[in-house]
């Protein structure tokens, strides 16, 4: 691969790729915080977290559609407009996310338990998943905010934001949690409560830069159009699906696992916090491919684009081929921080193997999704993402799990299955280019 290209897929990934590590990082010290209230805490805000993932799923697929806008509006010499795309997610965060939220609070109560039933895990975990519910609205604006900036390759914007948001969701959570400072002491309440402070205070400096450095490409000085809103919506409506569906499915396998036990549910938590962890190279360079590919299209040149996503692939071999290392070669050093429990960890060690010898896979898989959606492909990648899923992976973990008794590592093996499998499918679609010629 030429330097040249190597540069430009370094000068888009890196800076997400770094505020990602920076969230993940302090998302990790709040598990670690939590952890300290014991195993039925870090079980509640771990079921909790996927069910706020969930509520919060529609808003967050406003940002591939304000991504692969801009970036086509850039490609094809349009920057003027740019912005419009980033006013019309706004606009739709708000709408969608203020029903969101009044409905999701209003039953709560009931929902939490449909996913763990176990008295203790609910106790702890119901104070913060209403916490989180609260942030629904300024996450679908930064999100939107995050394709824009990300869009007019300034994802710099996004890295500085983002440490913004995650120093002040430490600090808070932190003082409320365990009322330091003359703090009340909250507990899982207070981790959540110090998340959705910091996801507000995000959404103003994210409002302040866009006013400095977006108004020349229309931001808030042209409305979108309604051919624009309705482009957004065919591009974000399936990535808004896609990502409820995947939030649900997550849902659904801490449900799967909650039927195995506790300590299956605490291991279960830190592990896909540690996947997530591991796969953020993958996201940030599939950020990155979703530009260049938009960009590439809008100067109407498939190669071109094509060879985008193809490059940014080896990337993405290279870099989660190391970052997989440690949890494959030192799984209990790796997992002594965020678990103190010997059975927990004992459960948790062959799973985090397994991911750190496959992780390499999922790097495929997300960066062909994200190129798709940056061709504007938004359904194809839904109905695989959640077909794969759902017909695939959820029901082999039932079986595997609660049905079969196999273990928590016969359940992460079900799940390598359906993410292979997805990855191979995104690569034939690639192969194929169907999507060129699909209008943004």
């Amino acid at each position: 691969m030429e330097r040249r290209r190597l540069n430009r897929i370094g000068h888009l990934a890196l800076p997400i790729v770094g505020g990602m590590v920076s969230q993940t990082v302090l998302n990790l010290v709040d598990t670690a915080m939590v952890g300290v209230l014991g195993k039925n805490a870090l079980a509640g805000v771990g079921t909790a977290s996927f069910a706020a993932f969930m509520a919060t799923a529609l808003v967050m697929g406003l940002s591939s559609g304000v991504q692969a806008m801009s970036a086509r509006r850039i490609g094809e010499g349009r920057a003027d407009e740019a912005a419009v795309p980033l006013t019309g997610g706004l606009f739709l965060a708000l709408a969608i996310g203020l029903p969101i939220t009044f409905v999701v609070l209003a039953f709560s109560p009931t929902l939490l338990p449909l996913i763990n039933d176990n008295p203790g895990v609910v106790d702890a975990g119901l104070p913060y998943f209403d916490a989180r519910l609260l942030g629904v609205v300024a996450t679908g604006m930064n999100f939107a905010f995050r394709g824009y900036w990300a869009g007019v390759s300034q994802s710099r914007r996004y890295l500085h934001t983002l440490l913004v948001i995650q120093v002040a969701n430490a600090a808070l959570s932190y003082l409320l949690i365990f009322g330091k400072f003359g703090f009340p002491e909250l507990g899982t309440e207070g981790a959540g409560l110090g998340t959705t402070i910091s996801l507000y205070l995000g959404t103003a400096v994210y409002f302040v830069l866009a006013w400095k450095d977006a108004r020349k490409n229309g931001f808030f000085s042209r409305l979108p159009r309604r051919e624009t809103m309705l482009t957004m919506l065919r591009l974000g409506g399936p990535a808004a699906v896609q990502e409820f569906l995947f939030a649900a499915g997550f849902t659904a396998f801490f449900w799967i696992v909650g039927m195995m036990g506790t300590a299956e549910v605490a291991a279960s938590n830190v592990l896909i916090t540690l996947v997530l962890v591991a796969i953020l190279p993958a996201v940030g360079l599939g950020m990155a491919a979703l530009t260049l590919v938009g960009e590439g299209l809008g100067r109407n040149d498939p190669d071109e684009a094509s060879q985008w996503a193809w490059d940014v692939v080896k990337v993405a071999v290279v870099s989660l081929g190391a970052l997989g290392l440690p949890a494959l070669v030192a799984p209990d050093v790796v997992l002594a921080g965020f678990i103190h429990d010997a059975d927990v960890i004992a459960v948790a060690r062959d799973p985090l193997r397994l991911m750190g010898a496959t992780i390499v896979i999922d790097g495929v898989g997300l960066v062909l999704l994200h190129a798709l959606l940056g061709a504007g492909a938004a359904r194809q990648v839904m109905i695989v993402a959640v077909g794969s899923q759902w017909l695939l992976g959820l029901p082999l973990a039932w079986l595997a799990g609660p049905y079969f008794g196999l273990g928590l590592l016969a359940v992460w093996m079900t799940q390598l299955a359906y993410r292979s499998l997805q990855a191979m499918v995104f690569v034939f679609l690639w192969r194929r280019r169907g999507w060129v010629g699909i209008k943004v």
